[in-house]
This record gives structure tokens, sequence and C-alpha cells, in this order.
């Protein structure tokens, strides 16, 4: 019923990419690639999308996991921004991915009486423009309904407090059902396949080649328009064309923090402001996510971490809302990411815009860069409108605002019903909620890999023993880290980053991986020596 990404596909997918002239070529597998490859499918396009690494593997598996128009660019006058946001907002939550995007409630706290009336006007504004009635509206509290709703929260100092909606999402679970989609729309999806140089005929951009990450075997792809929605190594594959490239992007590090539940006692998320931007904290399951950090970054892009003073600033800021502080102790888990900024005149990256820009540097070569999480589908549209203009023959308006991602369609009716899926599975109540929210309507897939092999119900850190096969069966998993780090979050949400489910989970994925014994043993022992560094 739904595309599978599995390697058999990924070898016929390869094989593709010699023998098709695609009319699109996107480089890059994360949001944008993701929603620039379903964009172009979907308007019947012939599409390949090609990922150095794993889909999201980058930027778009280490934001703050919200779908958010952002508050606080409204005090920066960024209206436009906000309202193309909130609308984006509203469409992920009420119909293109209403399984993985859900609302979710935040105080902000307020230092002075006065500021009631300032921010709360922003707050209404915030709640009538572009995505009106997708959320509940806010409401003003008093320190009293404050301290009700967050216990551990330090209201002697506030004046109380306005709850206000937004919308989070795993961010690289988005991703791979995007890419997914644009597979089930006839897109040829490759990961671990990096762009290595472009072709040009007669002065065009014709295609590019293609290095296989797996095998070190060169594809050579032809197509009538490349897209680069490359994100933070924008400038690397500028680099592959010739004369002045028509922007840059600026790097801003971005780290979180996870903290068990039990540690802030809160119904919902809080936002804060800080000397720089905003403190969010965030539920997330069994852990809360607090971040971020938004400070400049210039070294390798692949190798961005959370260093001790990152944590440290993160620290002081929530505890300067919280009756009972937070240390280093309490966190398990850190993940840092960069921010594609476009280049401008401020030396601060807090300060740069969230605009994107697309632009055609040679002929048949697009570029996009900057943009929000939130406004990836946007994005899209725009770099794939420009990239088709001339294309030469008659190409469908983008359809992406009325098309449900997989999973999507019967999500509703299946969580209304959830009890009696509970009941015919044989699985509790609790973890068809689990994995309605993860898979939607596609929880059939999951559940007859269950059926199949009913050892598969067994408990892996959190997840299903079935969802770990069906990473590879069917999301393109391709190694240990794709699915603790991106199918999963195990890797961030546990102290010692998986290690201690690794033997397991490379016992689960070795047969469909086609992993022999030695294999699995060293992709097993190099994971654990990889977690172990990160620890320290």
């Amino acid at each position: 019923m739904f595309a599978r990404l599995d390697p058999a596909r990924r070898a016929d997918s390869l094989t593709a990419l010699d023998s098709t002239e695609f009319d699109v070529l996107v480089v890059g597998g994360g949001v944008v690639g993701a929603g620039a490859a379903l964009d172009a499918a979907s308007r019947g396009l012939s599409v390949a999308l090609v990922e150095a690494d794993d889909w999201a593997a980058g930027t778009s598996s280490r934001s703050s996991k919200l779908v958010h128009g952002g508050l606080r660019y409204l005090e920066q006058l960024e209206f436009k921004l906000v309202r193309e946001a909130l609308k984006e907002r509203g469409l992920l939550l009420r119909r293109l991915a209403p399984h993985l995007v859900r609302p979710v409630p935040f105080l902000f706290p307020l230092e002075k009486q006065w500021e009631r009336a300032y921010i709360g006007a922003g707050v209404l504004l915030y709640d009538s423009i572009g995505g009106a009635g997708a959320v509940p509206m806010h409401r003003h509290l008093s320190r009293k309904r404050m301290a009700e709703i967050g216990p551990s929260l330090n209201t002697s100092a506030f004046a109380g407090a306005i709850r206000y909606y937004d919308a989070q999402v795993d961010d690289a679970r988005l991703v791979t059902t995007l890419v997914r989609t644009a597979a089930q729309h006839g897109a040829t999806v490759v990961s671990r396949a990096k762009v290595t140089s472009l072709l040009r005929t007669n002065g065009r951009v014709t295609g590019a080649s293609v290095r296989d990450e797996l095998t070190g075997v060169t594809h050579v792809v032809r197509a009538r328009r490349v897209i680069s929605a490359t994100g933070v190594w924008t400038d690397s594959l500028n680099s592959m064309s010739p004369g002045t490239p028509p922007f840059r992007v600026r790097m801003s590090k971005g780290v979180h923090v996870l903290v068990p539940r039990d540690r802030i006692q809160l119904d919902g998320g809080l936002i804060t402001r800080t000397e720089k931007s905003v403190l969010f904290v965030i539920p997330w399951g069994a852990h809360w996510i607090i971040g971020t950090t938004d400070t400049p970054y210039d070294g390798d892009p692949a190798d961005v971490s959370a260093s001790p003073s990152d944590v440290s600033y993160i620290l002081d800021h929530v505890n300067a809302v919280l009756s009972d502080s937070l240390s280093v102790d309490d966190v398990v888990g850190t993940y840092a990411g960069l921010r594609p900024l476009l280049d401008g005149a401020s030396g601060d990256t807090a300060k740069l815009s969230r605009e994107h820009a697309v632009a055609e540097p040679e002929p048949g070569f697009f570029v996009i860069a900057g943009g929000k999480y939130t406004t990836y589908r946007v994005m899209a549209a725009d770099v794939v409108n420009a990239a088709v203009a001339g294309l030469g023959k008659a190409v469908a308006p983008s359809l992406t605002a009325r098309l449900p991602l997989c999973g999507a369609v019967g999500h509703q009716e299946l969580w209304a019903d959830r009890a009696r899926v509970a009941a015919e599975s044989g699985l509790s109540a609790s973890t068809v909620e689990h994995l309605l929210r993860r898979y939607g309507s596609a929880i059939s897939d999951v559940l007859a890999l269950i059926s199949q092999d009913p050892a598969l119900a067994e408990d892996v850190a959190g997840h299903l023993a079935a969802e770990i096969v069906y990473a590879v069966t069917h999301e393109g998993a391709l190694s240990l880290d794709d699915v603790l780090a991106r199918r999963t979050r195990i890797a961030i949400e546990h102290l010692d980053g998986g290690a201690s489910v690794v033997d397991r989970v490379g016992d689960l994925i070795a047969g469909p991986l086609g992993w022999t014994g030695p294999e699995r043993d060293a992709a097993v022992r190099a994971y654990r020596e990889s977690a172990e560094l990160a620890a320290h």
C-alpha cells in the first residue's frame, strides 16, 4: 500500500540513475529536498532525489521539533514569515500530516504586569494570522493558575503567564515520510549517494556524477534540471559551479539537551526570552527537550556537537525559571544542529532573516537556501516553480497543499477506533497510540510484521522490535545509526546513546540488510565505540 524503501528498492533505484534522463535531479535529503522531490513528482515530472548520508541526517533531524510560526519573529516585524509559517502549521495539523504533527500548549511567563498587554497583543496577533483555528486560542493566567499548571516553576518571580498553542513533530520522521510519499509518486530516491561533480552540455548543467557511498561506484545521472537543497552544505555544492555564488549560507549552531520528564512538573511546554533569542522547554515522551542556543559556527558541518559551555548556557537559563534547579547530572542526552541562514550584514546570527532565496547561478542549476523547517513546503514549491519554467512542456502548479503524506489518510478513523485495534492486535492501548502517532494508517504494515513473527512485539528501549525491522524494510534505514538516531530517537533519549540495545538492534536488522555475521559484529562494535566516545 505504501512505498517500501528497502535495500532491493535502493538497488533498483541505482540502476535507474544510470538509465534514465530525469526532468529534475534534487540534491539533498533534508526537509526541503524531500519536499522538492515530492512537489516535482506529484506534478508528473520524472524525479531523482539523492542524499550523501541518511535522510534528514543533517539539520532536519536536529531542530527543536516544533512546527511553529516563530513567536519571536513578530517582535522583529517579520509578519510575512510568521503568517506563512502559521498557514503551513495549519495545513500539517489538519490535512498533510495529522498523524505526525500535534498541538502542544506553551506557557509564556510574564515578569512584569505591564508586559501582559504588550505580549498579549503579540500572542493575539499570532493566534489570528495565517493559521487561525488550527489550535486553541491563548489564555491569560494569574500567578496562582500558572503555579497550578507548572508546580516546578519559580512563580514568585513572575506576575503570571500567557498560555498559547503551537505544534510539534518528530522532524526526522516527517522527512522520511516525505521521501516515502515522493517515492509513492514515482520519484527515484537514493540515500548514501553523494554528488561529486556537476555535468554540463553546451553551457548548461545537465546532471551530476553521484558516488554510491556504500560501494564506491560512481553513477552518471542525466537531468534537465538540477536543484541544490543542501542546507548548510550549500556553499560546498555552489563551489562546483563557476562564477560568483548568488548567496552564501552562514551556519548558526543550535544545541538542545534532554532531561527526564519527572524532573520538571509542568503541563505542556514553556517559552522564555533570553538575551539573544528564546528558550523552549518542550515535552517529548518520557523527556523534556530544552533549548536552544544560537551561536556562529564555522567548523565542519558534519562534526557539530554540544560543548560543555552550550549545556551550561541552557541549564543556566532554564534554571532561572525553575524552583528546583537542573544540573549536568540530569542531562541524559544532547544534540546539536546547524541553521542554514542567508548571509547578511549582521554579525549576529540571531538577527539574520529566516527567509529563503532561490537562484539560478548557471543555466539548469537551481539553488535554494535559508528558510525555516515549518515552511519547507513553500520553499520546495518555489524552487520547483523556478526550475520547471522553460522546461518545454506543460507542468501543473504545485499540488502539495492538498496532498496528505504517507499514513495521513485514515489516521483519524484509526485513532478513534484504537481500542479495537489494540484488542485485535493483542497490543496495549498505549502501544497502539504510540504506533499511530508514528505511522498513522501505515500502522497496518507494522502490525503485519508482528502477525508474521509475534516475537517482534518485544520492547526495545521503548519501541517494538517490529519498528526496528520496519525502519530497514520500509523506511530506508541502512545502518545502526539510521535506526537508533533517526528512525527512533534511542540514541539521544538514553544516557548510553543506545549502546545497551545495539546488540539486539544489530540482530534485528542484519537479515533485512543482508549482513554476514562478521559484518553485523563490526557494525555493532563501531556503533558502541562511537556511543562511548560521544558520552565522554
